[in-house]
């Protein structure tokens, strides 16, 4: 034995070392204690460490994966962002998130009227056609420099509501390089999380005759000298709905054909990211569509509304000057359906 217990009085003992004992001993049963206390803290410690990674983890997107593939019939979650902009402070917004979102289109698809339906929403910045500048997208530096600016909060448009947007993005005209630079763009996309809403036209005979017709009005200047993509009463609308552009009836199909391959390209370049596909006739015709859109953005949803006012209404007969030649081109093809849509019963606003 190391010690001697030696009872004293009646609640007292008293402990007597052993006179030839060795210090040694009480260091190694010292040393022993100390090193069993510490590896039971340390268990410990790691299962709370363990514990609250995994907490932590399942809270975490990776905005550097895809999301997904489809048309997102199920939404999930898109990436939150907070960002740091060069050129003002967030102030008390700078912990809310943001979520970021490009518009890819082709003219006259909707998109314009389509974004302000979106920057009517009190927590979206939809910046209009950016990329409608050659200099921005000259090169695929100019690119993504450009986009770091939108996404970095440090662009300002009419439509920016910087400090305390939710959701930031801009329209994206597939003309503008989302083609040529597609595998660039594309990593970009799904690094930054950025959520895609892709926006076509169902009728394509339709959308040439607006192109057509916006086409003419740059040079022709209808409303009083002045050009206008898009008008805010039916007065313009009226005005610019008279002319009636002349349709190549011989090449019809293969520029239908040219426009349809064009948008199938552009699916497939961004079918990795996390994106919605809309069609303009199914937003007009249906606004809980507009819902759907704002649910893919994680936004709390809201009446969106639109002071713009569609030009041409109704029957597409109405709208050509050759209809007659249109007509027997498309008749019997894959196309007929073009010649029979009737937007007279739609709305006045777009």
């Amino acid at each position: 034995m190391a010690e001697a217990i030696v009872f004293s009085g009646k609640d007292t003992f008293i402990v007597k070392p052993h006179k030839k004992s060795s210090p040694l001993l009480y260091r190694t049963i010292v040393l022993l204690f100390a090193a069993m206390c510490g590896l039971y803290i340390c268990s410990i410690c790691i299962r709370q460490i363990s514990n609250q990674s995994s907490t932590r983890f399942q809270n975490i997107q990776i905005i550097e994966e895809p999301c997904c593939n489809g048309n997102m019939e199920k939404f999930d979650n898109p990436s939150m962002h907070y960002p740091r902009p060069q050129t003002f402070s967030r102030f008390e917004c700078s912990h809310n998130p943001v979520r970021f979102f490009t518009i890819i289109s082709m003219q006259r698809s909707g998109s314009g009227w389509f974004e302000t339906l979106l920057n009517s929403h009190v927590n979206v910045s939809s910046n209009g056609e950016i990329f409608s500048v050659w200099d921005r997208r000259k090169n695929i530096s100019s690119i993504l420099q450009t986009l770091d600016r939108v996404y970095n909060l440090d662009w300002f448009s009419s439509a920016s509501k910087n400090e305390c947007s939710a959701a930031v993005g801009f329209k994206w005209m597939l003309n503008q390089g989302l083609m040529e630079h597609h595998n660039e763009i594309l990593e970009y996309l799904n690094r930054r999380g950025v959520s895609v809403v892709f926006l076509f036209r169902r009728n394509l005979l339709r959308r040439m005759v607006s192109v057509l017709a916006n086409s003419y009005d740059r040079h022709a200047k209808l409303l009083n000298g002045t050009h206008k993509s898009h008008v805010h009463s039916p007065e313009e609308a009226d005005t610019l709905s008279t002319y009636k552009p002349t349709i190549n009836s011989t090449s019809l199909i293969d520029d239908l054909k040219e426009v349809e391959a064009t948008v199938a390209k552009a699916l497939a370049f961004y079918n990795t990211t996390r994106h919605i596909v809309l069609y303009y006739e199914d937003l007009i015709k249906d606004r809980t569509k507009l819902k759907d859109v704002q649910e893919f953005l994680n936004l709390p949803v809201m009446e969106l509304t639109s002071r713009q006012v569609k030009i041409h209404k109704g029957p597409v007969s109405d709208l050509i000057s050759n209809w007659d030649k249109v007509n027997r081109a498309l008749s019997g093809t894959v196309y007929e359906s073009f010649i029979h849509d009737d937007y007279s019963q739609e709305t006045s606003n777009l």
